[in-house]
C-alpha cells in the first residue's frame, strides 16, 4: 500500500494529468503520409486514405477532452466504444450495418437528434427502403428496414427510441387468436399473437444478440374489441386507446396511413359497406382508429391511400404478394383484425383465426 503524498500547505497533492502529446505527433505523421500519397498515387487512393484519417481523428477525439487523458466526450454525447461504433457506421454503407452498429446509431440519434453524425445516413437509408437481414434461430432469414426515427415512446418514460424497424419479408406466419376464439374482444393486448411475439415462439425465433438490444416501447391500441355485438354502436364509437408495453409489435392502421380526414367527409366506399355506397370516414364514425399512433416517417408521402392500394406496403416474395396482420381490430365487426392485403390496401380485414404473415416491428 502506498502512502498518499501531502502538500506542505496541508491536504493531499492533486494527481497530475498527463497530456497526450503523442496524438499531435500522430496527426502530423498521418498528414505527411497523405501528402506523399497525393503526389505519387493520385487523388483516388488519397481520398480513401483521407477518409480513414478523418475516422481516426474522430475516434481519437472521442476519447479525449482538451487533450487530457481520462476526459469525457465533449458536448454530452456518447463516448468511448459507443462513439467509435457510430463513427464506423457513418463511414460505411448503411446496408452493411451490423446489429451492434444499428443499436449504437439508434441510441446516438435518440440522444442527439438531427445533430447525431449518423442521422443523415439513417434517414437516407429509411427514405431509400434499405434492407437489413438477420438469421433466425430456425435458420430462416428475416429482412427488415427502418420506418421511424425518434418516433416511439420508450416504456420507461425516458424519451424516444432512436430507430423503429419493420419486417419486410414473408418469413413468419400465425393466426391472431386461438382457433376457439369467437370475437376480437380484448384486442391486441389479449391476442395470442402478441403473447407469442413478446415471450413465446416468435420471440424465441429471434437470435439472442438481437433480443438483448430491443427497447420496450409503449403502443396505443383499442384493446376493448369492436362491433355492435360486443359494445353497441355508440360505445364502439367512443372507445379510448390504451397502452401496452411491447418488445415486438404489429403496426396499427393509424401508424400506416396519413392523418385522418376532417369530420364527416364522404368517401366512395369502405370495407363492410356496399361498393360505391357513400359512408362516413372511419375517423368520424370510429375516432379511435386515428388514436393508435401516428404515421411512421417512412410512409409519409408514399402511403397515400387509406382504403386502396399502396405499392410500398406490398409484401413481395418470388413473384407472389402476401397479406400481413395489423394490430387494429376490425372497426365494423366483432370478429377479425385489420390487415394489409396483397396489393397494399391497409383497410382489409380477416378473421382472427386465419393465418396470415406476421411483420414484427421493434425499436433499438
Amino acid at each position: 500500500m502506498h502512502a498518499a503524498a501531502f502538500s506542505p500547505r496541508g491536504g493531499v497533492v492533486p494527481k497530475t494529468t498527463r497530456l497526450r502529446g503523442q496524438s499531435i505527433i500522430e496527426y502530423v505523421l498521418i498528414i505527411a503520409v497523405i501528402g506523399l500519397v497525393i503526389v505519387f498515387a493520385g487523388p483516388g487512393v488519397a481520398g480513401a486514405i483521407r477518409n480513414q484519417f478523418n475516422l481516426v481523428c474522430n475516434t481519437l477525439d472521442s476519447g479525449t477532452s482538451g487533450g487530457i487523458e481520462g476526459g469525457g466526450a465533449s458536448g454530452g454525447g456518447s463516448a468511448g466504444a459507443d462513439s467509435a461504433i457510430v463513427q464506423t457506421a457513418v463511414a460505411k454503407d448503411a446496408k452493411d450495418w451490423t446489429l451492434d452498429e444499428q443499436k449504437a446509431v439508434a441510441e446516438d440519434i435518440a440522444a442527439k437528434g438531427e445533430a447525431s453524425p449518423a442521422y443523415a445516413k439513417a434517414k437516407a437509408a429509411m427514405d431509400a427502403g434499405t434492407e437489413f437481414s438477420m438469421k433466425l434461430t430456425n435458420s430462416d432469414i428475416l429482412k427488415y428496414r427502418i420506418i421511424g426515427i425518434n418516433h416511439d415512446d420508450l416504456a420507461d418514460g425516458s424519451g424516444k427510441a432512436g430507430l423503429t424497424f419493420l419486417t419486410t419479408s414473408p418469413t413468419i406466419s400465425s393466426y391472431m387468436c386461438y382457433k376457439g376464439s369467437k370475437s376480437n374482444a380484448g384486442g391486441w393486448e389479449k391476442s395470442e399473437l402478441r403473447q407469442k411475439m413478446n415471450s413465446g415462439e416468435i420471440w424465441n425465433l429471434m437470435p439472442t444478440e438481437f433480443q438483448g438490444k430491443v427497447k420496450r416501447v409503449k403502443k396505443l391500441t383499442n384493446n376493448a374489441g369492436s362491433g355492435e355485438e360486443i359494445l353497441g354502436d355508440e360505445e364502439n364509437k367512443n372507445i379510448s386507446a390504451t397502452a401496452t408495453l411491447d418488445k415486438l409489435f404489429l403496426l396499427s392502421y393509424s401508424e400506416i396511413v396519413p392523418a385522418a380526414h376532417g369530420e364527416g367527409e364522404i368517401i366512395p366506399s369502405l370495407p363492410g359497406t356496399p361498393i360505391g355506397g357513400p359512408t362516413h370516414n372511419w375517423a368520424y364514425k370510429y375516432p379511435w382508429t386515428s388514436s393508435e399512433g401516428t404515421q411512421y416517417e417512412a410512409f409519409q408521402g408514399k402511403v397515400t391511400e387509406r382504403y386502396s392500394n399502396n405499392a410500398c406496403l406490398q409484401l413481395d416474395s418470388e413473384g407472389f404478394r402476401w397479406e400481413w396482420w395489423e394490430r387494429t381490430v376490425n372497426p365494423c365487426s366483432s370478429t377479425g383484425f385489420l390487415n394489409v392485403d396483397a396489393n397494399g390496401n391497409p383497410s382489409d380485414s380477416c378473421d382472427q383465426k386465419a393465418s396470415l404473415y406476421v411483420c414484427p416491428a421493434w425499436c433499438f
